[in-house]
């Protein structure tokens, strides 16, 4: 990941700290006023969002670290570790305010001071608009997950600020009184709906899951144009945070010196760089005909498959 990819990312983590730091002041105050299960959950969704997106700088700084002696692959997975903290974070909070809301409905009650609260989820949602724009364009830009979990809350955050208005203008001034803890209820259930999403994605990276589809089969036709590869198994790939590893065997001529097949590798290293940049490879030549004991390293491609590649 290159030093501004990095910046950019910590950019974001930075704005992400700013909105909730000045979401959870508002929310505290309107929670105080309107006494609202629902604001109350916008509170504490806020809340988390500010220790969330804390451990989101730290992951991304973590992540922006060079590899080492004892981090030969880099510290990419620090971010996969931030995500799956704020994971737990929001589960535990959507578990607070399903029994707050649970509570609510058995004792009843009303809200207070409506209008207060609805003008700081107005004021809310357009905060969290100019972010996730932000957001947005980082993670077009550097892929990272940690800032990828975050943003997933903050879209969460659109939906349960325009959900709190809803509830309070249903319990103040249509009578409604279960509206506040039935949205609640709803706002809890959401949140578990997008931690259990982020956790994949994290999970998928801390496991080393392999790349979509789509994208290895556009790796092996970037490799299916070179004229000198005669061949291609092995294939593996996997994502650490912002960063991709690649390796794979290739079928090269049995006659070519050592030499021009390390002239061959670097040929092809620069030709993948030009459509997957920051890709880590590693590559294995294998002179073709090769003969290798079965299940060991996969089969290899002759000559005459002409540009057979597989993974």
């Amino acid at each position: 990941m290159s030093e501004n990819r990095h910046l950019l990312a910590r950019s974001a983590a930075v704005a992400s700290i700013t909105v909730a730091v000045i979401l959870v002041m508002l929310k505290t105050w309107a929670t105080l006023r309107t006494g609202s299960t629902a604001m109350l959950g916008s509170l504490a969704d806020s809340a988390l969002d500010l220790i969330a997106s804390l451990a989101t700088l730290v992951g991304v700084w973590i992540a922006s670290q060079p590899a080492d002696d004892n981090h030969r692959f880099g510290h990419g997975k620090a971010e996969a570790l931030a995500a799956i903290f704020q994971v737990m974070l929001i589960a535990l909070s959507a578990s607070g305010i399903a029994f707050r809301a649970v509570s609510k409905l058995i004792e009843g009650g009303r809200v207070e001071a409506a209008p207060e609260g609805m003008a700081v989820s107005v004021i809310a949602i357009l905060a969290t608009l100019l972010l996730l724009a932000w957001q947005r364009y980082v993670i077009a830009r550097t892929r990272s997950v940690a800032i990828g979990a975050d943003h997933v809350h903050y879209q969460s955050d659109l939906l349960l600020n325009l959900a709190v208005i809803a509830a309070l203008a249903l319990d103040q001034y249509a009578g409604f009184t279960k509206a506040d803890p039935l949205f609640g209820l709803a706002i809890a259930a959401w949140l578990l709906w997008g931690a259990w999403n982020a956790a994949g994605e994290a999970l998928d990276h801390l496991m080393d899951k392999e790349w979509p589809e789509e994208r290895r089969e556009a790796f092996l036709t970037v490799l299916a144009k070179h004229p000198d590869i005669r061949g291609v198994h092995d294939l593996r790939t996997r994502t650490s945070g912002a960063d991709d590893f690649v390796q794979f065997h290739m079928a090269v001529d049995p006659h070519l010196t050592i030499a021009a097949v390390h002239d061959l590798m670097d040929d092809v290293e620069a030709r993948i760089a030009l459509d997957f940049p920051d890709v880590e490879v590693l590559i294995h030549p294998d002179p073709v005909g090769l003969q290798r004991e079965e299940g060991v390293a996969g089969e290899e491609l002759l000559p005459e498959t002409a540009k057979g590649v597989t993974s």
